[in-house]
């Protein structure tokens, strides 16, 4: 009689668990029953089907999946994933801020998982705390931020392979032989990645410019650019667009507008200045009252929405301020000639028309359309010489002709009025607790080939001051006569939040290494101390350090349909209406103002929004490219001075060095910790300061030291120092 064969046990599946929720974690927007998942693992005998139905039910019970439907499991993603932008640290790690967290969770070189610096990703975050920090991995990928990269070509036989100028991009970008579009070995390139395949260690890219040889001129400034996404020419076809624009003045539009060509009216600008976007006019009205024109070129008359033009102009959303070049946002047809409110010439303008009494008090006012004729351009410098003087006899050219003639007495009277009714609009504004960022910024002389030939500090005046006023006050009325309105109205606002009080705890701590002493305790303190201590430092050595410092202690102002109040100007209400042909933000104020003028309906707020994030991003941008463009000029500066000793101040202590600034032309280096040879040097944070071990002598923030240049790498916009010791050891 045969035997029965004994029913062949199944063992347990080696790693089932971990196997069942990886698939249901690999895929968390579908669902799995116990057939899937069994297929997934190639299993198809009773047993391990059997065991796969007793490890969902498991984690159903235990809360990591849910049963969406009978039989059918998905992974349960709350509170374990959650989104955010990645930053990354030079290191090679990177921090994830979660919103809802409202803390920045740690992410480890070995987490990345192909994610790039500014991408929004989704992060699984672990349970337990390490070092007292949140950390986490990132588990997708859901936007790049940007998939173009500066840097340099390094060509081989079969291949090519580009290593990013930014140090946040920690990995080479691999090209096809024939993808590098004949660029040569240690060309810079513009570079863009098409794939990124799961089990390759490089993304794949292709080169799509060739900007030239690295340290050449061109090559960096439009590499500056690139490295930003900011162009820096228009399409063929938006210049083709502009150039076929009407810009005559025609009777028919006149008749539109409210006539200023007979009031009295000029612009005051830098005296290298190309396009004039804001003219001021001037009368004193039969009731002694002085009414004040502020006219703004009306750009939204040319700049039609839907039109290649304005997408472009959007997309640009500002002109980009470089050292040796402006990278407008309009073509040159409109930002250098048509927008442009040039003297002598009739210009369609929207303007805010202000009437006031000798105290420079509001008494009306009057926002429209109109047209203008410029009577006269001045240079900053020529009305502050009509300021400081009191008299028309400047002298001045005529722009036209080469004649040299004097200012008419009426303008330089208007100049004059215009002044004393913008100091005490000034002083009222610093009163209800304003604050008077009056930074000096680093100029550049250059010569005919953009070689800088010296570096000097741009100083505010009065002259600026008397403008700043007028525009300032232009932008706050705009505002206000929409934000005040009873019927609420999307607008666009300029923004500017309070200070983070952590921020000003470590500017605290800071100037105090100069001597000074600064009150936060209270809103009020706060902008008294800071205007005090900007005050104090003005032509002091420390003062480019000190603005810049309690400069970085602000929040950051943007664009946005909802308003919080401008913190820095001490406005409830405030927006940008005054530069159209340079700020994208502008343009949409105007619109929006005309549309509520003619009695429009509150425009979509969602919209609005959309276009304001963008907008403050490529503010954003644009900043850094201009940082960089100085940086990278200082360095070209600083690379014909390597034989001289310049005095600078200690501006920042790490554990790798020490920055210097010198005091004479504001240009920035390192000294290296490894390159002091007097002593072991280490890091004390708390003092801001390199303590030698043995002599216990010190290099602290504020300090003045000599240095010379050891080296100057226009590439990465660095300069290294040579300490030569400290100024007073060395006097």
């Amino acid at each position: 009689m045969p035997r029965k064969k004994k029913k062949k046990r199944s063992n347990n599946i080696q790693n089932l668990s971990s196997s069942v929720i990886n698939i249901l974690k690999s895929d968390r927007n579908r669902s799995f029953n116990y057939k899937q998942i069994a297929s997934k693992l190639n299993l198809d005998d009773p047993s391990s089907r059997n065991q796969i139905i007793k490890t969902l039910q498991r984690f159903k019970e235990k809360g990591d999946l849910i049963e969406v439907s009978r039989g059918k499991f998905q992974f349960n993603s709350a509170d374990v994933y959650s989104t955010g932008i990645i930053e990354l640290n030079r290191n090679g790690g990177g921090y994830v801020y979660v919103e809802d967290l409202q803390e920045e969770v740690f992410i480890a070189s070995n987490n990345l998982h192909k994610s790039l610096n500014g991408d929004e990703v989704e992060l699984y975050i672990f349970k337990r705390r390490k070092r007292g920090r949140l950390e986490g991995e990132i588990t997708r990928i859901i936007k790049r931020e940007r998939t173009e990269f500066v840097g340099i070509i390094h060509l081989s036989k079969n291949f090519a392979f580009v290593v990013p100028d930014s140090n946040k991009m920690y990995i080479d970008i691999f090209v096809p032989k024939n993808k590098s579009k004949r660029a040569e070995d240690g060309d810079k390139v513009i570079v863009q990645i098409e794939e990124w395949p799961e089990k390759a260690d490089s993304p794949i890219g292709k080169v799509i410019e060739v900007l030239g040889k690295p340290g050449e001129h061109d090559t960096e400034i439009h590499a500056i650019l690139a490295d930003y996404g900011l162009p820096y020419e228009f399409p063929k076809e938006v210049e083709r667009f502009a150039d076929k624009l009407d810009t005559s003045i025609r009777k028919e539009e006149i008749s539109k507008r409210r006539d200023f060509r007979k009031v009295l009216t000029f612009t005051i600008d830098p005296k290298d200045a190309k396009d004039f976007d804001d003219a001021l006019s001037f009368r004193i009205l039969k009731n002694g009252n002085y009414e004040i024109g502020i006219h703004i070129a009306d750009v939204t008359h040319y700049l039609q929405e839907g039109t290649a033009l304005d997408d472009e102009a959007f997309e640009r959303g500002t002109s980009v301020y470089l050292v040796d070049r402006v990278v407008p946002m309009l073509p040159e047809v409109l930002s250098n000639k048509a927008c442009s409110l040039r003297p002598r010439e009739e210009k369609y303008t929207f303007s805010a028309v202000f009437e006031m009494d000798e105290n420079a008090k509001l008494k009306s006012q009057w926002f429209g359309r109109t047209v203008i004729y410029s009577d006269a351009r001045f240079a900053y410098e020529e009305a502050q010489e009509i300021i400081e003087t009191r008299s028309s006899k400047i002298s001045k050219t005529n722009s036209l002709t080469g004649k040299a003639y004097e200012t008419s007495k009426p303008l330089a009277e208007a100049i004059l009025k215009l002044d004393q009714l913008a100091k005490i609009m000034r002083k009222k504004r610093m009163q209800a607790g304003a604050i008077s960022f009056d930074k000096a910024e680093v100029k550049f002389h250059l010569d005919e080939n953009n070689d800088p030939t010296g570096v000097y500090f741009k100083i505010t005046s009065d002259a600026n001051h008397l403008i700043e006023e007028f525009m300032l006050m232009a932008n706050k009325k705009v505002a206000e006569f929409i934000g005040k309105q009873k019927s609420p109205k999307t607008f666009v606002y300029r923004i500017h939040d309070e200070p983070d009080d952590e921020k000003l705890a470590n500017l605290q701590s800071l100037v105090a290494k100069f001597g000074y002493k600064v009150n936060f305790q209270s809103h009020q303190s706060i902008s008294t101390s800071l205007n005090k201590l900007l005050n104090d430092v003005v032509g002091k050595k420390e003062q480019h350090l000190v603005d810049t410092l309690a400069i970085r202690s602000m929040s950051k102002a943007e664009y946005s349909v909802n308003n919080i109040g401008h913190y820095g100007l001490a406005f409830r209400y405030y927006t940008h209406f005054t530069s159209p042909i340079r700020r994208y933000p502008d343009v949409m104020v105007h619109r929006l103002l005309q549309h509520y003028l003619n009695g429009g309906k509150s425009a979509k707020e969602e919209v609005y929004e959309e276009r304001c994030n963008h907008a403050s991003k490529m503010e954003y941008l644009a900043t850094k490219a201009e940082r960089d463009s100085i940086k990278y000029m200082q360095v070209k500066f600083m690379q014909d001075h390597k034989d001289q000793e310049f005095k600078g101040v200690i501006s920042g202590v790490t554990d790798w060095g020490i920055y210097v600034e010198i005091i004479s032309n504001g240009c920035e280096g390192m000294v290296r910790i490894r390159d002091i040879q007097d002593d072991y040097y280490t890091f004390d944070k708390e003092h801001h300061a390199l303590i030698g071990d043995r002599t216990k002598n010190s290099y602290q923030l504020g300090e003045e030291v000599i240095v010379k240049v050891k080296k100057a790498d226009l590439v990465q916009k660095h300069l290294d120092f040579h300490l030569v010791g400290k100024a007073d050891d060395l006097i």
